[in-house]
């Protein structure tokens, strides 16, 4: 066989001989295949293959660093056997869960040449074969159509640039007959599960020959609306602010729209809320969400024994251990958490929240409570267990996330199999979303306390929901606010100026012999000179500072010229740059090397590690930020350190990481870092808001220095514009109260 040009598109055929190695995961799949007399490695995304398979292959040839060349598969297609010895040999393969050699033989004996046929369309015909049952025939069935199954839906697919991981997604979903599900309906492929842009799934419907009047496409794109504005944080949109933007979309009139949504309120693909002289409208699973917490909320108030007082002694004696003094509402925090089963403690840095909720564990202790600490992230609960010196866990893990057959994310913990504790405490409160708050309150026992602690002026969740605002905001549940910042706390102008960014007082810029300053530049070149050669020497040498361990980067947007995708570039070049002899992986124009600081972007729950002393465990979670200890390129494995633990990743997993040198300050919520370094210059005016410099602010330990104009500072700090989130949560809390 004649080896073509790389990068030319063309098709070979042949045998699998060999697979070298499958991920289960993401179907990614080494294999040899036997192509007349040519041996060819195939690489790529090539599920339910399996050794034997006559295949056909579309994509290019390339040339790889260490293992040659290699033919780079986009699709594929595994072709049928047609005579009755390939047809033998193809069942007798063990490639269908449930078919051995001896009941191919059966089959085939039986039905010969049209074995594959009845196997696919008629599979009750082989109950009649001696040895399996109409169940096993029709898992017989369901196992073969996988085979082909994704092969029809590639084929369908092809055309609209779907890649094939994506496919492998979609095929997940919808099983077997994706095929003829997306012909009925290809607006399923807009769906949360899914969720290909709407534009695209046009493309697929207008071929299908669908009007565009049809209901069907109208529903799908008063869905897509809500859908994209879960991004934005809202779990519910106005009505009057809906149906415009949906029928601007759709191009379609709003009475239509209107009537659109009423169809979809009577079939129950919408919820419908009136609060005052407003409509809204809401997809069932965040309506069913927010109206469950409150009632499960109200429930854990109303249980609860109120009467559990904390007497003023056990409080002396927990400041005598802790050898501090409380001041009146640090008492009344105490007091609170002891006597309601629902409290929320708020408060910014330097107003001994971290010593109240000490003082709270301390005494829960004492009485031999079973408490349970936990965060919504990873990060938030490592730093949990650093100020209180306890276990906390992330929510997930807690609740001991797993996945179904479709991909489903689940939680094992639930009404069924509660968490064992009395109390549970959660930590960084302001980062919860409704749909995790939801699943953390059915895995609680009606007799479990709620504590909630936060900064209810930092940034909210990133996903849907205003959990901590909407419970404060509704005046319903035992709260304090703790305000007095204390005096040692005083002498930090990193705190000070937190609180007058805050109060909307004037920070001081001025004085450079604090741990809060700002060196001016005018443009975003200098910015970025400047915030290479503090990293590189400056601080390093003045204080000793570790510039991949101590020092963190924030940028309030991955764009521009300060934003972390170039800043990101320029650290790496000037902290990590390439060396001779050293391997490097490339990802979409990133470059990754053995000792780059990385933050890994998704959650990945089967992601195995080892801790330093031999422990295994899975899970690496979105926000996690470790360095690369090692990249084999032959072994096609790279390994990140993350603290005392160190995660394996396959090279085609490496998407799931990006360099960290800098990252958004919405990504470092729940975070602290010795040294942050703010550059504020080019900020897109969107960003240009008082909860995102505070947030920025408050992560630093000991050194924040901001670089760049003290007029974007300003700008920010006087924009009291709170992030708009539309949510239902607060009403349905204030309406359980009132009933």
């Amino acid at each position: 066989m004649e080896i073509a040009n790389t990068g030319e598109k063309r098709e070979i055929s042949g045998i699998v001989e060999k697979i070298t190695f499958k991920n289960q995961q993401n179907g990614y799949t080494v294999c040899t295949v036997r192509a007349g007399r040519e041996h060819i490695t195939v690489v790529g995304t090539l599920p339910f293959i399996s050794i034997g398979d006559n295949v056909k292959f579309t994509g290019e040839f390339t040339v790889h660093a260490i293992y040659g060349e290699q033919f780079l598969a986009e699709c594929y297609e595994t072709v049928a056997p047609k005579t009755v010895a390939a047809i033998l040999r193809y069942l007798s393969s063990g490639i269908i869960k449930g078919v051995g050699p001896a009941t191919a033989e059966r089959i085939v004996e039986k039905f010969g040449s049209d074995s594959l046929d009845i196997i696919q369309n008629s599979p009750d015909d082989l109950a009649i074969i001696k040895g399996i049952s109409l169940e096993k025939a029709r898992n017989i069935s369901e196992e073969y159509k996988k085979q082909f199954g994704i092969r029809d839906l590639m084929l369908m697919l092809n055309p609209y640039q779907i890649s094939m991981e994506k496919c492998i997604c979609i095929f997940q979903r919808l099983g077997t007959a994706s095929v003829e599900k997306i012909k009925q309906n290809p607006y399923i492929l807009c769906t949360d599960d899914i969720d290909l842009p709407f534009e695209k799934v046009e493309s697929i419907a207008l071929d299908l020959g669908i009007s565009q009047d049809n209901e069907m496409r109208l529903a799908a794109g008063v869905d897509y609306v809500l859908r994209k504005n879960l991004l934005n944080g809202h779990t519910c949109l106005p009505r009057k602010k809906l149906i415009p933007v949906a029928a601007s979309l759709l191009e379609s009139d709003e009475f239509r729209i209107d009537t659109i949504c009423d169809r979809m309120i009577e079939n129950l693909r919408l919820r419908s809320k009136t609060v005052g002289d407003s409509d809204f409208l809401m997809l069932p699973e965040y309506y069913n969400a927010e109206e469950y917490i409150a009632a499960r909320l109200f429930a854990a108030k109303n249980y609860i024994n109120q009467s559990n007082i904390i007497d003023e002694l056990e409080i002396d004696y927990v400041e005598n251990k802790l050898g501090i003094k409380f001041e009146e509402l640090q008492r009344e925090s105490i007091r609170k958490a002891f006597c309601n089963g629902v409290f929320v403690l708020t408060g910014g840095p330097g107003t001994g929240k971290t010593t109240t909720l000490n003082a709270i564990i301390e005494l829960f202790e004492q009485r031999d409570a079973t408490i349970q600490l936990a965060a919504p992230t990873g990060r938030a609960a490592k730093r949990m267990t650093e100020l209180t010196g306890r276990e906390a866990k992330t929510l997930h893990r807690l609740l001991e996330v797993e996945w179904t057959s479709e991909n489903k994310q689940s939680f094992a913990r639930n009404e069924k199999n509660p968490l064992e504790c009395e109390v549970i405490i959660v930590d960084e409160a302001s980062m919860l979303d409704s749909l995790l708050f939801e699943s953390l309150l059915h895995a609680l026992k009606i007799s479990t306390r709620i504590i909630l602690v936060g900064d209810t002026d930092q940034l909210p969740s990133v996903s849907a929901g205003n959990v901590l605002n909407d419970i404060l905001s509704s005046g319903v549940y035992s709260s304090v606010s703790l305000k007095k910042v204390f005096r040692q706390a005083m002498t930090s102008a990193i705190i000070t100026n937190a609180h007058a960014i805050i109060n909307g007082e004037p920070s001081d810029l001025s004085n450079k012999t604090k741990d809060f300053f700002m060196m001016h530049r005018d443009y975003a070149v200098d910015v970025c000179d400047t915030v290479l050669e503090l990293c590189e020497t400056r601080l390093p040498d003045a204080y000793g500072f570790n510039p991949l361990t101590d020092i963190q980067i924030l940028c309030p947007s991955r764009k521009a010229q300060t934003g972390t995708v170039n800043l990101n570039n320029l650290l790496q070049a000037t902290l990590n740059p390439k060396k001779d002899g050293e391997p490097q992986l490339a990802y979409k124009g990133v470059y990754f090397r053995t000792g780059d600081k990385v933050m890994q972007i998704k959650n990945n729950y089967d992601l195995q590690w080892q801790r330093d002393n031999g422990d295994i465990g899975y899970g690496v979670f979105n926000g996690d930020v470790g360095y690369i200890s090692l990249i084999d390129i032959k072994g096609g494995i790279v390994k990140v350190k993350f603290d005392d633990r160190t995660a394996t990743y396959f090279v085609e997993n490496i998407g799931e990481l990006e360099l960290a040198y800098a990252v958004t300050v919405h990504k470092s919520q729940g975070s602290e870092f010795d040294c942050v370094i703010l550059p504020l210059i080019d900020t897109p005016p969107q960003l240009l808001y008082r909860n995102l410099l505070y947030t920025a602010v408050t992560r630093a330990k000991k050194l924040l220095i901001i670089v760049g104009l003290e007029s974007v500072y300003e700008k920010m700090a006087a924009n009291d514009r709170k992030t708009l989130r539309y949510t239902l949560l607060k009403d349905f809390l204030i309406e359980n109260e009132e009933r």
